[in-house]
C-alpha cells in the first residue's frame, strides 16, 4: 500500500469532534475510518506532521508554579505573624532595637522554614508527564519506525511488545497473547488479557479488553493498536486534571492554630486598648500609659509559640524518618496522629504485590503452600504437614507442579539481594511452587521445549510440546489455562498414586469454586502423551488430555500489614480498602486482615455510580472494601469522608491513587514501588512500602500531639500570668512589676529554652491505647482552659506578690523586679518537671527497668539556670535589663516561691493528664 492510497480526507478538522468518542464500542474498521488512519500502513508523514502542529505534542500540560518570591511572601499570611509583626513595629517606633531585631529574627525564621517545607509540594504535573515519556514503535507511509511518545498523534498505528511502555491511549486491532499490567492505572492486581472484540457502552475503564492506556506496561504478547487520544485526553491526562482540581486541605493543626491565633489577636488589642484609656483616665502620662500598653502586648504574644510548633513536629519528623516514614510537609506529623479513617489501596500497599500459588487441588487431594512471593522459601503442606515426595499418593501433585514449571515462558532470577521476575506475575508463582517442591527449570532440561502454542485470550489457554522418551519417540504436551478451557479437553485424570481415572467435571467445578471464594485466581493443568513430532497445532489438543489439577494464586496480605491493621483498629482507626481489583479478591484479602466481616461490607465501583449523593456519602461511611472502582470514585470517596468530618489518610501507590493522596488531609504513597506522581502527590512517603510503617507514624503523630499540649500548657500560662500582671498594676495605678524589655527576655530565653525540650519528649506507652482525638475538638478544650488559667493565676500571684513584698520591704524596684522574674522562672522550672516524663522515666530505670528518658528538660534546665545567674549577676546584663544581683538567700526564696507550682500540677494531672 503506497502513502497516496492512505485516506486522510476524512479525519475531522478539530479533535474536538473525537474527545467524546466511546472507541471501545466501535469495530476495529470503523475506528480506523473515524481517524482517517490505515489498519496496515498507518499515516503518511505530512498527514503526521500536519496533525502535530494541529493537536499539539502527547505530553501532558502541568499548571504554572508561583514564583518562588511569592510563595515566600506568602508564608506572612499567618495571624500569629501579624501579632509578633505589629510587636515588632511598636518596638522600633520605641527604638528598642534590641527587641524589635529579636522578634523581627523569630519572625523571619518562621518564614524561612515554612517556605522550605512548602517548596516541593507542586510537583505532581510534572511528575505525570514522566509518567507517558517513552519511545513508540509506529508504522507510517507504510514503514515500521521507532519516535519518541511526544510525537504520536490521533490515527497513529502503534505497535506493541513485550515490555514495552504504552505510549498513548490506543483502541486495538490485533493481539497476539498480548496481556497488559495496567495496576498503576486500575489497581488489577494482575496483568490483564486483551482482545479487539467490541464491548458495551457501560463496560467499566478496568475490564475494556481492547483498549490499553498510557503509561501500562506489556507484560506479555504483541500486538498493533490505533491511537484514540494522546496528551490530556488520555486516561492518564484525565487523572492529571482531577490532581490539579483537588483542594489541598489544610490540616486540623494549622486549622487550629489559626483560630487561636486570630481570637489572640483580637483579645491583644482589646486588651491594649483597654489599657491606654483606663491609664489616660487616671491620669497618667500618654507617653507612660502607651509604654505600659506596648508591655501589656509584648507580654501577651506568645513568642515561643511559632517556634515551638515547629521544632515539635521536626523532632516528629525525624523520629518517623528513623521508622520508614518521611515526611514531606511539616503539618502532616500531627495530621497523622489524629487520623479517623486510612484509606488504603490493595496491591503493593496491603498485599506483597508478588503471586503466590497458595492452594493445589491434585489428584483428589488438597495441599498448602507456605511462604509468600518469589522467594523459594516454604513447603508444601498436607494436612499441615510437609508432602513427603519420596512416598507414594502424591504423583498427580508433583505432575501438577512440572506442568506448572514447564508450560511456562517466565524465569526467576537473584539479583540485588532478592529474588525478581522476569516475565508475568502469574507464571512466577508456578515456577515458585515448583521450587519449593525441589523442582527446578534447570532439573527439567531432560524434557527440552519442543514447540509452543502461546497464551490467546480467545483460546484462554498455552500449551508446550516437549521430549519425554526419544528411545520410545514419545513426547508430552502440557497445558495450562483457565478452568473451562482445559476441562473441555480432558477425558480422565491422573489419581494421587498416578493411576488414570473417569474425570468428573462437577467436582472439579466444585473445588473451583471453593477456591475463587477465598479469593483465589485458579488455573487448570493437563498432560498428553504423543507420538514423536516436531510441531505442535491446535488440533493435537482438542481432546483426549489428562486433567492434572488445579493451583489457587492470589497476591497475598503482607504479615505485617495484618498485625498494623489491627492495631490501628485498636487505635480507633476505621481501615478502609479502595481497589480497582475484583470484588472476590478484595474481599477475600479484606477478611484475612480483619478489615471487614461480612459482604454488605463490599461495594464495587458499578453500584456506587448508581448511587445519589446521599447513598454515596452512606456507603463511604459504612463500606470496608471498595473493589473495581475508578480514580473518579477514589477521589470522591475521600471527600465523602471528608464531608463527614473523618480526617482521611489515603495509601496508594499507582497514578490512579494520586488525585485521592492529593485531596486527603494526608496521601501516604509507597516510596519504592509508588510511581512517581504519587509520591509527589503525598504528604508522606513510606520507604519500605510496608503499612505496617503507617501505624508507627500514627503512634508518633499522637505522641506529636500531646507534645504539642504539654507545650501549649506550658507556655500560655507565663503570657497569661504577665499580662494579667501588667493589666492589674494599671488599674491599680501601680509601678509595674516588671518592664518589657524583661518580658521580652522571659519570654524569649527563659520560656522558649524551658519549652523546646518538650519536643523531644518520648511518647507515653498508652497512646495507641486510646481512641483518635475528636476531629471538631478545639486546639484549646475546656480542660485544657481551666489548667492554663490555674496555672496563670498561680504565676500573677508568683510575679505580682514577691514584686510588692520586696518593694514594700526594701524600696528597690530593681531588686524587686529581679527576684519577681527568677521567681517565675523558678515556677517554669518545676511546673516543667511536673508534666514531662522525665523524673518518673528516671525512677523507673534507676530501678533496673529499661525505659525512654528524654534528657533534654535536665539540659534546658541547666541552660536556662546560667541564662538567669547571667541576667541577674553579670553587670553588663544589670544594665541592659534593669536588674540586680541576688544573694545567695535572695535564689533560694525566689526557688521556694516556685515550688509550691508541684502540687498544683499533681491536682490537675488528675482531671487533665497531659501524658
Amino acid at each position: 500500500m503506497t502513502a497516496d492510497t492512505i485516506a486522510t480526507n476524512t479525519f475531522a478538522e478539530t479533535t474536538k469532534d473525537l474527545l467524546n468518542y466511546e472507541w471501545h464500542t466501535l469495530g476495529e474498521q470503523k475506528v480506523v475510518q473515524t481517524l482517517a488512519s490505515h489498519p496496515e500502513a498507518g499515516l503518511t508523514h505530512e498527514e503526521a506532521t500536519k496533525r502535530h502542529q494541529q493537536m499539539g505534542a502527547n505530553q501532558l500540560t502541568g499548571k504554572s508554579g508561583k514564583s518562588s518570591w511569592l510563595r515566600f511572601l506568602e508564608q506572612f499570611n499567618q495571624p500569629l505573624l501579624y501579632i509578633l509583626l505589629t510587636a515588632g513595629v511598636v518596638t522600633l517606633l520605641l527604638r528598642d532595637w534590641i527587641d524589635a531585631g529579636v522578634i523581627f529574627g523569630v519572625t523571619l525564621i518562621n518564614v524561612i522554614i515554612g517556605y522550605i517545607q512548602e517548596s516541593k509540594a507542586e510537583g505532581a504535573i510534572a511528575a505525570l508527564s514522566k509518567a507517558v515519556t517513552t519511545e513508540a514503535t509506529l508504522i507510517r507511509d507504510g514503514q515500521k519506525t521507532r519516535l519518541a511518545s511526544t510525537e504520536l498523534v490521533l490515527g497513529d498505528l502503534v505497535l506493541l511488545a513485550s515490555g514495552d511502555k504504552v505510549p498513548a491511549d490506543l483502541r486495538l486491532l490485533s493481539v497476539r497473547g498480548l496481556q497488559v499490567d495496567e495496576s498503576a492505572l486500575t489497581g488489577e492486581s494482575v496483568p490483564v488479557e486483551k482482545a479487539t472484540a467490541s464491548l458495551a457502552v457501560e463496560t467499566p475503564l478496568a475490564e475494556r479488553s481492547n483498549m490499553v492506556y498510557a503509561g501500562s506496561f506489556v507484560s506479555f504478547g504483541q500486538a498493533e493498536g490505533i491511537v484514540v487520544a494522546i496528551a490530556d485526553a488520555t486516561e492518564t491526562g484525565r487523572i492529571s486534571q482531577l490532581i490539579e482540581s483537588s483542594t489541598n486541605l489544610k490540616t486540623p493543626l494549622t486549622r487550629n492554630i489559626d483560630k487561636f491565633s486570630k481570637t489572640l489577636l483580637y483579645v491583644i488589642l482589646c486588651l491594649a486598648a483597654l489599657t491606654f484609656a483606663v491609664g489616660l483616665g487616671q491620669g497618667e502620662s500618654w507617653i507612660d500609659v502607651f509604654k505600659a500598653s506596648v508591655a501589656l502586648v509584648v507580654s501577651a504574644i506568645p513568642e515561643g509559640l511559632p517556634a515551638i510548633v515547629t521544632v515539635t513536629l521536626a523532632i516528629g519528623v525525624s523520629r518517623m524518618a528513623r521508622r520508614k516514614a518521611i515526611i514531606r510537609k511539616l503539618p502532616a506529623v500531627e495530621t497523622l496522629g489524629s487520623t479517623t479513617v486510612i484509606c488504603s489501596d490493595k496491591t503493593g500497599t496491603l498485599t506483597e504485590n508478588q503471586m503466590t500459588v497458595q492452594k493445589i487441588y491434585a489428584g483428589g487431594q488438597y495441599y498448602t503452600v507456605s511462604g509468600i512471593g518469589y522467594a523459594p522459601d516454604g513447603e508444601i503442606l498436607m494436612n499441615q504437614q510437609p508432602v513427603d515426595f519420596n512416598a507414594d499418593g502424591h504423583i498427580a501433585l508433583w505432575e501438577s507442579l512440572e506442568a506448572g514449571l514447564l508450560c511456562n515462558d517466565s524465569h526467576i532470577e537473584w539479583g540485588d539481594g532478592q529474588w525478581d521476575l522476569v516475565g508475568t506475575p502469574t507464571e512466577g508463582a508456578l515456577i515458585t511452587a515448583a521450587n519449593k517442591a525441589g523442582l527446578t527449570q534447570a532439573n527439567l532440561e531432560q524434557l527440552p521445549r519442543i514447540d509452543t502454542i502461546p497464551f490467546e485470550s480467545q483460546f484462554q489457554y498455552m500449551a508446550t510440546l516437549h521430549e519425554l522418551d526419544a528411545k520410545r519417540s514419545l513426547n508430552v504436551i502440557y497445558l495450562k489455562g483457565s478452568v473451562e478451557a482445559i476441562l473441555q479437553r480432558c477425558d480422565r485424570l491422573l489419581d494421587a498414586q498416578g493411576q488414570l481415572a473417569r474425570l468428573n467435571p462437577a467436582a472439579v467445578e466444585e473445588e473451583v469454586a471453593a477456591m475463587a471464594n477465598q479469593g483465589l485466581r485458579v488455573l487448570a493443568f493437563a498432560s498428553k502423551e504423543v507420538a514423536t513430532k516436531r510441531s505442535l497445532d491446535r488440533n493435537d489438543i482438542d481432546q483426549g488430555l489428562v486433567f492434572l489439577g488445579l493451583q489457587g494464586i492470589i497476591d497475598p496480605p503482607r504479615e505485617e500489614a495484618i498485625a498494623a491493621v489491627k492495631a490501628c483498629q485498636s487505635a480507633g482507626i476505621q481501615v478502609k480498602m479502595i481497589t480497582g481489583d475484583h470484588a472476590l479478591t478484595a474481599a477475600a484479602i479484606a477478611r484475612q486482615m480483619g478489615i471487614c466481616s461480612n459482604e454488605a461490607q463490599v461495594f464495587t465501583g458499578r453500584q456506587l455510580a448508581q448511587m445519589d449523593e446521599k447513598e454515596f456519602a452512606q456507603a463511604a461511611e459504612q463500606g470496608m472494601v471498595f473493589a473495581r472502582v475508578a480514580p473518579e470514585q477514589k477521589l470522591h470517596l475521600v471527600k465523602a469522608l471528608q464531608s463527614q468530618g473523618e480526617i482521611v489518610a489515603m495509601t496508594g501507590d499507582g497514578v490512579n491513587d494520586a488525585p485521592a493522596l492529593k485531596q486527603a488531609d494526608i496521601g501516604v504513597a509507597m516510596g519504592i514501588a509508588g510511581a512517581e506522581v504519587a509520591k509527589e502527590s503525598a504528604d508522606m512517603l513510606l520507604t519500605d512500602d510496608n503499612f505496617a510503617s503507617i501505624e508507627a507514624a500514627v503512634e508518633e503523630g499522637r505522641g506529636v500531639y500531646r507534645n504539642l499540649r504539654k507545650a501549649i500548657a506550658f507556655l500560655l500560662p507565663i503570657n497569661v500570668g504577665e499580662s494579667m500582671t501588667i493589666l492589674i498594676a494599671i488599674l491599680l495605678a501601680t509601678v509595674l512589676p516588671i518592664l518589657p524589655i524583661q518580658i521580652l527576655w522571659l519570654n524569649m530565653v527563659s520560656s522558649v529554652g524551658l519549652i523546646v525540650p518538650l519536643a523531644f519528649e518520648p511518647k507515653s506507652g498508652q497512646v495507641m491505647q486510646q481512641p483518635p482525638r475528636n476531629p471538631r475538638e478545639k486546639l484549646l478544650s475546656g480542660s485544657l482552659l481551666k489548667r492554663i488559667l490555674a496555672i496563670s493565676v498561680f504565676n500573677w500571684v508568683v510575679i505580682f506578690g514577691v514584686f510588692q513584698w520586696i518593694l514594700q520591704t526594701t524600696g528597690n524596684q530593681a531588686l524587686a523586679r529581679t527576684m519577681a522574674i527568677n521567681g517565675l522562672v523558678a515556677a517554669e522550672v518545676f511546673y516543667l518537671l511536673s508534666i514531662t516524663q522525665f523524673l518518673p522515666s528516671l525512677v523507673v530505670r534507676i530501678q533496673g527497668k529499661r525505659t525512654p528518658v528524654a534528657y533534654a528538660p535536665a539540659i534546658g534546665i541547666v541552660a536556662v539556670v546560667i541564662l538567669q545567674c547571667l541576667f541577674s549577676q553579670w553587670s553588663m546584663m544589670n544594665q541592659v535589663f534593669d536588674t540586680t544581683p541576688l544573694t545567695f538567700i535572695q535564689a533560694l526564696i525566689c526557688m521556694g516561691v516556685g515550688l509550691p507550682v508541684v502540687f498544683i500540677a499533681l491536682i490537675l494531672q488528675r482531671f487533665d493528664p497531659l501524658n
